[in-house]
């Protein structure tokens, strides 16, 4: 199991005090590599980080806007600071609005496209300028299989987390020299806080995510925790550019 221990590695994950990002933080921290655990709200942050410490880890939090460049480059600084150095990316930050494209404002587009997107851009750059120097990292975008089909009153979200998919392939291409490596994890409907706003609380649209998973159910967040250990660690060593599902079978149908 030697090819997936992160000891001695540092990760940075958005959005980590919740739902997928606290699963793959724990999984990370699990696997042996220390974590900077970053979000807006600091309280969640220091609730896992809590729970990461109680079973031997070392974590550390960062409040961090994605949308904001300097948040995102004192992220990187505080971490490099406090962990020496960043050899993992998890770009897990993300919003949703769910409303028919055509009552969809402008500033409900702008929203959801800063954080999912934007942020993605400042994370990549900001961190992968330090792998690329390094000539070492990995970077795990989360995407979602909404990333690569289509589904209806998603369009903000649809529109991210599509240009997520490709970003990952342009940069993997680019940094293929550098020896870091660039891939994505498109869920599909994962029990989180998010999907229960969005998805659990509306019966038909609940049935209508199940009908498209062979699986018949939703994931549990801990279930996206092996293949970001994964992506992160050197059992992937010749993976690059790839979008990866953990959806049930939703992408086979």
């Amino acid at each position: 199991m030697i090819m997936f221990d992160l000891s001695g590695k540092t990760a940075i994950i958005t959005g980590g005090g919740t739902g997928l990002g606290e699963a793959i933080a724990k999984a990370l921290a699990e696997a042996g590599a220390s974590v900077a655990l970053c979000g807006r709200r600091m309280e969640p942050l220091e609730k896992v980080a809590v729970q990461i410490k109680s079973s031997g880890g070392q974590a550390i939090c960062i409040k961090t806007d994605v949308t904001k460049r300097s948040d995102v480059q004192s992220m990187a600084n505080e971490t490099i600071e406090k962990l020496g150095k960043i050899d993992i990316l998890v770009n897990n930050a993300g919003i949703n609005t769910v409303k028919p494209f055509l009552k969809m404002s402008e500033e409900e587009w702008d929203a959801v496209l800063n954080t999912n997107l934007k942020g993605c851009f400042y994370c990549c750059q900001v961190a992968g300028k330090l792998m690329v120097e390094q000539k070492s990292g990995s970077v795990i975008n989360m995407v979602s299989v909404f990333g690569l089909r289509g589904f209806m009153n998603l369009s903000p979200y649809l529109a991210s987390k599509g240009a997520i998919v490709q970003l990952t392939k342009g940069l993997a291409i680019e940094w293929a020299r550098y020896n870091v490596r660039v891939n994505a994890i498109a869920p599909s409907y994962i029990e989180t806080e998010m999907t229960k706003r969005d998805i659990e609380a509306d019966e038909r649209v609940l049935q209508y995510n199940l009908s498209k998973i062979p699986m018949r159910r939703g994931g549990k967040p801990d279930e996206l925790g092996g293949i970001a250990v994964f992506l992160a660690s050197d059992a992937s060593s010749f993976v690059t550019g790839e979008t990866i599902a953990v959806d049930g079978g939703w992408l086979a149908l």
